[in-house]
């Protein structure tokens, strides 16, 4: 079989488009999986793989999907992991829509409105996969959940758990319908996070890591709720305020 040793190969020209680019992945419905362990995943998940390009002397695993082969110089050209394994995928993006999700009774989820940062959202879909979470909701189509970053931050985790893009009004149309609490993390909360019960249907919702929360969503949910911190701090990454959230909800929930 040949192996691609030129950057000039179409080939290569393509993988660096989708890798660079939002809007090449936008158009052409296709992302880039870096990394043996996030493709492997992503083919638990049921994502469908257009084709690998692999390097043989860093990896040895075989697939029955179209494979091609390229050089270490090459795969190091067109993976983004500081320390390439040698497995790389184009595959197809997933849309999961709202409707498709089948809830179990009192579920826990997370709603984010315009994360901007590919490795907070990727950081918290992991935390969010860890404890149980069942879905994470993002009003933002700008959002890129397919982002190389995204998937890396996520250890492949994006591929476990639904992720899905949609609207503000059909976000709070779901909840309700739903009978699931909303819980909007913001300064200036009234309540300590600690106080809540969250072994109720909940929706854990935070906003963007500089301007945080819209007015349209803080007017629309149950209860907005407080990180208690010292003086003198104002806030935390949006990662970390997730994560401090969704592990009090699994406390209380004991999955232990």
């Amino acid at each position: 079989m040949e192996i691609i040793s030129s950057e000039q190969n179409t080939h290569v020209k393509q993988l660096l488009k989708l890798i660079e680019k939002s809007r090449e992945r936008k158009k052409q419905g296709l992302f880039i999986i870096d990394g043996l362990r996030e493709c492997l995943e992503a083919i638990k998940g049921g994502i469908i793989i257009e084709e690998f390009f692999i390097c043989p002397e860093l990896c040895q695993e075989k697939f029955n999907s179209k494979t091609t082969l390229v050089t270490v110089d090459i795969f190091k050209k067109i993976c983004y992991k500081e320390k390439p394994d040698g497995c790389l995928a184009v595959a197809m993006v997933r849309k999961i829509e709202l409707t498709e999700l089948k809830l179990r009774e009192k579920p826990l989820l997370v709603i984010l409105e315009a994360v901007e940062k590919p490795g907070n959202l990727g950081a918290i879909i992991r935390s969010s996969y860890a404890a149980g979470v069942e879905a994470i909701i993002i009003n933002d189509e700008q959002t890129d959940i397919y982002n190389p970053n995204v998937i890396r931050a996520s250890q492949g985790l994006l591929f476990k758990i639904p992720v899905i893009v949609t609207s503000f009004s059909e976000t709070i149309d779901f909840l309700r319908a739903n009978n699931i609490k909303s819980l909007a993390a913001a300064l200036g909360g009234e309540a300590r996070y600690t106080d809540i019960n969250f072994k109720e249907g909940s929706a854990i919702i935070l906003g963007a890591e500089a301007a945080g929360l819209s007015e349209k969503w803080l007017k629309e949910v149950d209860k907005v709720i407080k990180i208690p911190m010292k003086s003198g701090i104002d806030s935390l990454n949006v990662s970390v305020s997730a994560a401090i959230l969704i592990f009090e909800a699994w406390r209380q929930r004991d999955f232990y």
